[in-house]
């Protein structure tokens, strides 16, 4: 009998406890359906349709949106631009993360200051971050121009010019996403162990060989992780720094993925066109991730 009184207690605190986890869970489960699931298969529906916002009844077109991707030389153009945007940003931001980790993490007096300026460019808008990058940039009146005036230099029209234009919003786009991998990697430093280091000094190795064979090697999973996380945020971030500094301009010259969806929906109302755009963007951020795996991954593993 108290066997069963127990069995019984047991089976009720569980169903009082999945009742509970319900609760809690089932708003976080309605957000998620509601604001992400629905609008992302309605979009991949929408992307076999041409519609418009001013047009009620979509007209089904199949597959047209997506064979007018891959004839259109301005789309060609913004795959171009994303993929050297890419490219550059993660060059930049990689390089420059593990010098500035590697300085901090040396223990010297007000690292803990320095590690706040640097991370600083992080929480700046977006908007913000472009808008301060033009003035100093400026063609005329900007304070780098200026420098290379007085050097007797040439002065580039950089975002004006349409051979500078995405070397700058690259530059711009580096300079604040560059303190938040700087702490991706100080953690990933943190996290090997000195006893190694030492051990390599002890048998001569000199601070090039320690980095090139032990602390680079320990960090290829922190530069898998933020090679990850750069692919997805260059390609999904640019927008605002590329729409304030450029336009998309000059010529094009800077037009990415994420402004041409925005222009094809919210300036020629080509709703389907640009679901087909964003289906585009995901395999391009699908395919670039797979292929980080395959290269770094192997490696990851092997340490």
């Amino acid at each position: 009998m108290i066997a069963g009184l127990r069995a019984g207690i047991s089976g009720y605190v569980r169903q009082e406890q999945a009742r509970y986890g319900i609760a809690f869970v089932l708003p976080t489960f309605a957000f998620f359906c509601v604001f992400i699931a629905w609008p992302v298969a309605y979009s991949f529906y929408l992307g076999f349709f041409d519609w418009s916002p001013l047009d009620p009844r979509p007209r089904p077109v199949g597959l047209a949106n997506y064979a007018e991707l891959l004839t259109s030389s301005s789309f060609l153009r913004t795959i171009l631009n994303t993929f050297v945007f890419t490219i550059g940003v993660l060059t930049l931001t990689v390089c420059g993360s593990i010098v500035l980790a590697l300085a901090l993490n040396q223990g010297l007096r007000g690292t803990e200051f320095f590690r706040g300026v640097y991370y600083s460019p992080v929480v700046t808008s977006l908007v913000v971050t472009a808008v301060i990058w033009l003035w100093i940039l400026d063609p005329q009146f900007g304070v780098v121009n200026q420098g290379l005036r007085a050097l007797g230099l040439p002065t580039p029209g950089w975002a004006a010019d349409p051979l500078w234009a995405l070397p700058t919003v690259i530059l711009t786009f580096s300079w604040r996403e560059v303190g938040y991998f700087t702490v991706i990697y100080l953690a990933g430093l943190q996290g090997i162990p000195n006893e190694l280091k030492e051990a390599a000094r002890i048998d001569g190795a000199g601070a090039w060989r320690v980095f090139r064979h032990i602390t680079l090697p320990l960090l290829m999973p922190t530069t898998l992780l933020v090679l990850v996380l750069g692919v997805i945020r260059a390609t999904q971030n640019a927008f605002g720094v590329v729409y304030v500094m450029t336009g998309g301009g000059p010529v094009e010259a800077t037009n990415v993925i994420v402004l041409y969806l925005y222009q094809q929906a919210f300036q020629f109302f080509r709703m389907g066109y640009a679901s087909a755009v964003a289906y585009v963007l995901f395999a391009f951020i699908f395919l670039a991730t797979l292929i980080q795996f395959r290269l770094v991954g192997r490696r990851t593993e092997i340490y």
